[in-house]
Protein backbone atom coordinates (compact mmCIF):
# COMPACT_ATOMS: atom_id res chain seq x y z
CA UNK A 1 0.00 0.00 0.00
CA UNK A 2 1.39 3.06 -0.91
CA UNK A 3 1.59 6.21 1.39
CA UNK A 4 -1.14 8.16 -0.22
CA UNK A 5 -3.65 5.13 0.25
CA UNK A 6 -2.68 5.05 3.86
CA UNK A 7 -6.17 6.58 5.53
CA UNK A 8 -7.75 7.15 2.52
CA UNK A 9 -11.12 6.80 3.82
CA UNK A 10 -10.28 8.62 7.32
CA UNK A 11 -13.04 11.59 7.72
CA UNK A 12 -10.90 13.16 10.87
CA UNK A 13 -7.20 12.79 10.27
CA UNK A 14 -4.81 15.91 8.80
CA UNK A 15 -8.15 18.05 9.29
CA UNK A 16 -9.42 20.36 11.22
CA UNK A 17 -10.90 18.90 14.85
CA UNK A 18 -14.58 19.92 15.63
CA UNK A 19 -15.16 18.94 19.14
CA UNK A 20 -19.07 17.48 20.06
CA UNK A 21 -19.71 17.33 23.49
CA UNK A 22 -22.21 15.22 23.40
CA UNK A 23 -21.60 11.01 23.24
CA UNK A 24 -20.89 9.78 19.50
CA UNK A 25 -19.76 6.53 18.66
CA UNK A 26 -19.77 7.20 15.00
CA UNK A 27 -16.83 9.51 15.40
CA UNK A 28 -14.61 6.65 15.60
CA UNK A 29 -12.40 5.01 12.69
CA UNK A 30 -10.27 2.32 12.02
CA UNK A 31 -6.99 1.58 9.91
CA UNK A 32 -5.91 -1.13 8.52
CA UNK A 33 -3.05 -3.24 10.80
CA UNK A 34 -0.18 -3.62 9.24
CA UNK A 35 0.84 -7.12 11.27
CA UNK A 36 -2.24 -8.71 11.59
CA UNK A 37 0.09 -11.92 11.90
CA UNK A 38 1.21 -10.40 14.94
CA UNK A 39 0.48 -10.38 18.46
CA UNK A 40 0.70 -6.96 20.14
CA UNK A 41 -0.90 -4.77 23.03
CA UNK A 42 -1.70 -0.97 21.59
CA UNK A 43 -1.81 0.52 24.84
CA UNK A 44 -4.46 4.39 24.49
CA UNK A 45 -4.03 6.40 27.88
CA UNK A 46 -6.40 9.45 28.18
CA UNK A 47 -5.60 11.49 31.72
CA UNK A 48 -8.22 13.73 31.40
CA UNK A 49 -11.26 12.20 30.34
CA UNK A 50 -14.52 14.12 31.76
CA UNK A 51 -18.14 12.64 31.96
CA UNK A 52 -21.49 13.73 34.12
CA UNK A 53 -22.84 12.36 36.66
CA UNK A 54 -26.33 11.25 35.49
CA UNK A 55 -27.80 12.17 38.99
CA UNK A 56 -26.35 15.19 39.87
CA UNK A 57 -24.80 16.75 36.71
CA UNK A 58 -21.43 17.41 38.51
CA UNK A 59 -18.00 16.29 36.46
CA UNK A 60 -16.40 13.41 37.12
CA UNK A 61 -12.73 13.26 35.90
CA UNK A 62 -10.54 10.08 35.29
CA UNK A 63 -7.53 8.46 33.71
CA UNK A 64 -9.07 5.86 31.02
CA UNK A 65 -6.80 3.36 30.12
CA UNK A 66 -7.05 1.32 27.20
CA UNK A 67 -5.03 -1.51 25.71
CA UNK A 68 -6.15 -4.45 22.71
CA UNK A 69 -4.09 -6.83 20.69
CA UNK A 70 -5.67 -6.21 17.62
CA UNK A 71 -7.06 -8.29 14.65
CA UNK A 72 -7.27 -6.97 11.41
CA UNK A 73 -7.76 -3.32 11.90
CA UNK A 74 -6.32 -0.66 14.79
CA UNK A 75 -8.28 2.30 16.08
CA UNK A 76 -7.81 6.11 14.58
CA UNK A 77 -6.11 8.17 17.63
CA UNK A 78 -7.44 10.98 16.91
CA UNK A 79 -10.92 9.91 15.93
CA UNK A 80 -10.71 7.83 19.72
CA UNK A 81 -9.46 11.16 21.35
CA UNK A 82 -12.73 13.00 19.75
CA UNK A 83 -14.57 10.03 20.81
CA UNK A 84 -13.46 10.45 24.13
CA UNK A 85 -14.13 13.86 24.55
CA UNK A 86 -17.82 13.04 23.20
CA UNK A 87 -18.98 12.06 27.07
CA UNK A 88 -17.54 15.80 28.24
CA UNK A 89 -21.39 16.69 28.78
CA UNK A 90 -23.09 12.84 28.68
CA UNK A 91 -24.13 11.54 32.37
CA UNK A 92 -23.11 8.05 33.07
CA UNK A 93 -22.12 5.92 35.98
CA UNK A 94 -18.38 5.19 35.37
CA UNK A 95 -18.98 1.27 34.96
CA UNK A 96 -21.74 1.91 32.50
CA UNK A 97 -19.21 4.41 30.48
CA UNK A 98 -16.45 1.86 30.85
CA UNK A 99 -18.82 -0.82 29.39
CA UNK A 100 -19.97 1.13 26.94
CA UNK A 101 -16.18 2.39 25.32
CA UNK A 102 -15.25 -1.33 25.22
CA UNK A 103 -18.12 -2.13 23.12
CA UNK A 104 -18.16 0.53 21.05
CA UNK A 105 -14.38 0.26 20.52
CA UNK A 106 -15.23 -4.12 19.80
CA UNK A 107 -17.92 -2.97 17.14
CA UNK A 108 -15.39 -0.61 14.68
CA UNK A 109 -12.11 -2.71 15.10
CA UNK A 110 -13.10 -6.74 16.08
CA UNK A 111 -9.70 -6.96 18.70
CA UNK A 112 -8.30 -10.54 19.65
CA UNK A 113 -8.63 -8.93 23.00
CA UNK A 114 -9.69 -5.64 24.80
CA UNK A 115 -9.87 -4.19 28.13
CA UNK A 116 -10.53 -0.82 29.42
CA UNK A 117 -9.84 0.70 33.17
CA UNK A 118 -11.46 4.07 33.99
CA UNK A 119 -9.51 5.51 37.04
CA UNK A 120 -11.77 8.44 38.82
CA UNK A 121 -11.31 10.61 40.97
CA UNK A 122 -12.55 10.60 44.37
CA UNK A 123 -16.16 12.04 44.65
CA UNK A 124 -17.28 12.43 48.05
CA UNK A 125 -14.27 10.39 49.76
CA UNK A 126 -14.80 7.39 47.22
CA UNK A 127 -13.34 6.78 43.94
CA UNK A 128 -14.48 3.87 41.41
CA UNK A 129 -12.21 2.59 39.14
CA UNK A 130 -14.32 -0.02 36.63
CA UNK A 131 -12.37 -2.27 34.89
CA UNK A 132 -13.41 -4.67 31.89
CA UNK A 133 -12.51 -6.70 29.29
CA UNK A 134 -13.04 -8.85 26.50
CA UNK A 135 -11.06 -11.95 24.39
CA UNK A 136 -12.75 -13.08 21.44
CA UNK A 137 -14.30 -15.96 21.84
CA UNK A 138 -13.20 -19.35 21.43
CA UNK A 139 -9.77 -18.37 21.17
CA UNK A 140 -7.08 -18.34 23.66
CA UNK A 141 -7.86 -14.36 23.93
CA UNK A 142 -11.41 -15.31 26.06
CA UNK A 143 -9.10 -18.00 28.05
CA UNK A 144 -7.04 -14.94 28.60
CA UNK A 145 -9.30 -12.23 29.27
CA UNK A 146 -10.60 -14.73 32.07
CA UNK A 147 -6.85 -14.84 33.76
CA UNK A 148 -6.58 -11.28 33.28
CA UNK A 149 -9.99 -10.30 34.87
CA UNK A 150 -9.67 -12.95 37.99
CA UNK A 151 -5.57 -11.58 38.56
CA UNK A 152 -6.47 -7.56 37.52
CA UNK A 153 -5.40 -5.20 40.32
CA UNK A 154 -4.63 -7.89 42.77
CA UNK A 155 -2.83 -4.87 44.60
CA UNK A 156 -5.21 -1.69 44.95
CA UNK A 157 -2.75 -0.31 48.51
CA UNK A 158 -0.55 1.08 45.24
CA UNK A 159 -3.12 3.51 44.46
CA UNK A 160 -1.90 6.32 46.60
CA UNK A 161 -5.04 9.09 46.72
CA UNK A 162 -4.62 9.81 43.16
Amino acid sequence: MSKKDIGKDLTLLGKEATYTFQYNPDILEAVENDYPDRDYFVKCNCPEFTTLCPVTGQPDFAAIYIAYIPDEKIIESKALKLYLFSFRNEGGFHEAGMNRIMDDLIKVIEPRYIEVWGRFMPRGGISIDPYCNYGKPGTKYEDMAVHRMMNHDMHPENIHNR
